[in-house]
């Protein structure tokens, strides 16, 4: 256990705030676009205004960087077409012409080296604030939330190697104690109320006592026509977006804000016409996320400063 805990349970449990990033690949630049206004427009950065960070997936990589202290705008730079080529380099079994494939689209290994290059060899637990880091357990067939409370030692390169093998894009990755694990959104793309449950159950926040900023990723609301899917197999199905018809349920959302009411905001809204894969870093595509992060502060800005600060 690290210092956190005992931390938390020393001081009078005032109210608490936690920010929580969905998965999404690099749809996540659009709640960067909003952070960083929100730290324009408060002057305060993110780091200064949040006790707790958690994600799952590319989420859990931002929440990771808020958490060592860095800025919206220094993180919105690893999304850059510099970092996300690096990235982002197509195994050489992969078939761009065939929709089956027989192997994941990217290597872990340049994933692997751009972390290294952030967190070096840094434990979770050496992060001055706490993350929260969502991942699926392939053994137990369960969600394993990796904490800088309860897992100090862990490497940060090799839970979000975890966290963000998202199945078909990255291989699954096997942890140092044996242990193997794929993308949290497996289990659900917003973390918000599995976090809240687990700083719940551990004592860290008194009962509803806190503030949780859950930022989304945007999600498609394109009709599918009734009639055609009816016709569909499996390959129907994937070439007409099943993936991202799971990781865009909204439930845990209703769930939360029935359960927290006025302790929880959600940013997020329909992305339009932003291209459904996770993985398009084309510059006409971030153009268009960048946009849908203006927008979200258009429409959330001022409520989420009067949440946060009120």
């Amino acid at each position: 256990m690290s210092i956190f805990s005992n931390l938390f349970k020393k001081q009078n449990v005032s109210q608490k705030k936690l920010i929580c990033f969905d998965g999404g690949g690099v749809r996540v630049i659009a709640g960067l676009v909003f952070l960083k206004k929100l730290e324009i427009e408060t002057g305060k950065k993110i780091f200064d205004i949040f006790d707790f960070y958690s994600g799952t997936s590319a989420g859990a990589f931002n929440a990771a960087c808020f958490a060592k202290g860095i800025s919206a705008s220094a993180v919105k730079k690893y999304w850059s077409k510099e970092y996300t080529a690096r990235i982002m380099k197509s195994s050489s079994f992969w078939d761009p012409a065939s929709l089956i494939q027989a192997r994941p689209r990217y290597d872990s290994k340049a994933k692997l080296e751009v972390l290294q290059e952030i967190f070096g060899k840094e434990k979770i637990g050496s992060l001055p604030k706490p993350l929260l880091s969502l991942s699926y357990d392939l053994h137990k067939r369960n969600h394993v939330i990796h904490s800088s409370i309860f897992n100090p030692d862990l490497l940060l390169t090799d839970v979000l190697t975890a966290s963000s093998a998202a199945p078909m894009y990255f291989p699954s990755h096997q942890m140092k104690d044996g242990a193997w694990f794929i993308d949290g959104s497996i289990s659900t793309n917003n973390p918000s109320l599995l976090s809240y449950s687990f700083l719940n159950k551990h004592h860290l926040i008194e009962n509803k006592n806190i503030k949780i900023l859950s930022i989304g990723t945007g999600y498609n609301k394109k009709a599918i026509d009734g009639k055609t899917s009816s016709r569909w197999g499996g390959v129907g199905w994937l070439r007409n977006d099943i993936i991202n018809l799971l990781l865009d349920s909204e439930v845990d959302n209703v769930l939360a804000e029935d359960i927290l009411d006025e302790s929880y905001l959600r940013i997020n809204s329909d992305y339009g016409k932003i291209n459904k894969l996770l993985d398009d870093d084309s510059h006409e595509n971030l153009e268009k996320i960048h946009l849908l992060g203006l927008d979200w502060w258009s429409k959330f800005g001022d409520k989420t400063k009067k949440f946060l600060f009120d």
